[in-house]
């Protein structure tokens, strides 16, 4: 199955106003919506998220537990993959063909899923430049490199990170029925994986959690290096949010990164540098700990802390 990664993510929430807010103030753009009711916000290769009101009738069901996540939409590389996705999830389950010829299912643990030929645009970006003594020159004589106005803005939607009640039955539903791929995995937690049309580290990851706690844990976009990195988490730390982990850089997978508290009762993550692989990768299996999740170990995770993005 040729599947990108995630192309969009729709919530049911509390407060629009205060949704809208945080997106706009993350870095994400306004942008027509699916209706008159809910609103979008787009990265600048179009990955977006979603939010509508949470009775909005348009919604899927919410999730038993306090998760706002409604659904999580896959870009694939052509319609053949849309074709192939139909037929074998159509086997052992309802599959929603909707107007647009997009598709609907439930996974294995209830989560309600989009695929759709991707709306991903090319992006054709500089990236960071680095001068490092001993390595040829990467920013050129009198090029400044500390420019604290760039606008900093995401670039594509990263990852998503699900608490599922059972690992093992969602790997399989991923990896045997969508073609996913194992990179990595932390033991007792989950499995990083990437769909079978990336070369990311991963496009999604799951930890093991009670039932009631079924969710989202939080999603990502890629910024363009570690310095937009730092300079959209400052902005968001200038405008009162509440940073809940980082800054730092994953192990697993290489990713520098900053996660922030959200009114999407989500944490919502900058992430840059991830690591690249293809098949020819030996996936990894460590224990779940700080020391196993991060680089450096600051004593900079805080507990949940009331804010305007709370």
């Amino acid at each position: 199955m040729k599947i990108i990664g995630p192309d969009e993510v729709v919530f049911g929430v509390d407060d629009m106003n205060a949704c809208g807010t945080y997106l706009s103030d993350y870095g994400l753009i306004k942008v027509a919506a699916s209706s008159d009711t809910s609103e979008r916000y787009e990265a600048l290769d179009g990955t977006s998220v979603a939010i509508f009101p949470k009775d909005d009738p348009a919604l899927a069901p919410a999730l038993p537990s306090a998760s706002m996540l409604r659904k999580t939409t896959y870009g694939v590389v052509d319609q053949e993959t849309i074709d192939a996705i139909k037929a074998e999830l159509s086997t052992d389950r309802d599959v929603t063909v909707l107007a647009d010829g997009s598709l609907e299912a439930y996974d294995d643990a209830g989560f309600l899923l989009g695929f759709q030929v991707t709306v991903r645009r090319k992006l054709s970006l500089e990236p960071e430049l680095v001068n490092s003594p001993g390595a040829p020159m990467q920013r050129p004589v009198n090029q400044i490199g500390a420019d604290e106005d760039v606008p900093a803005l995401p670039q594509s939607l990263s990852h998503i990170v699900y608490f599922v009640p059972d690992s093992t039955v969602c790997e399989k539903f991923y990896v045997e029925r969508l073609g996913f791929v194992v990179t990595d995995r932390f033991k007792g937690a989950g499995p990083f994986l990437r769909g079978q049309a990336s070369i990311d580290h991963h496009c999604l990851f799951m930890i093991q959690t009670p039932e009631y706690m079924k969710g989202i844990e939080h999603f990502a976009f890629h910024m363009q290096g570690p310095t937009e990195l730092m300079l959209a988490g400052a902005r968001m730390v200038k405008k009162g949010y509440s940073s809940f982990w980082g800054p730092g850089r994953h192990k697993l997978g290489s990713n520098w990164f900053w996660y922030f508290n959200s009114p999407l009762g989500t944490h919502l993550e900058y992430d840059a540098d991830m690591d690249l692989h293809d098949d020819n990768w030996v996936p990894r299996t460590e224990e779940m700990n700080p020391e196993s999740s991060q680089m450096f170990m600051f004593e900079n995770r805080k507990k949940w802390t009331p804010g305007p993005g709370d």
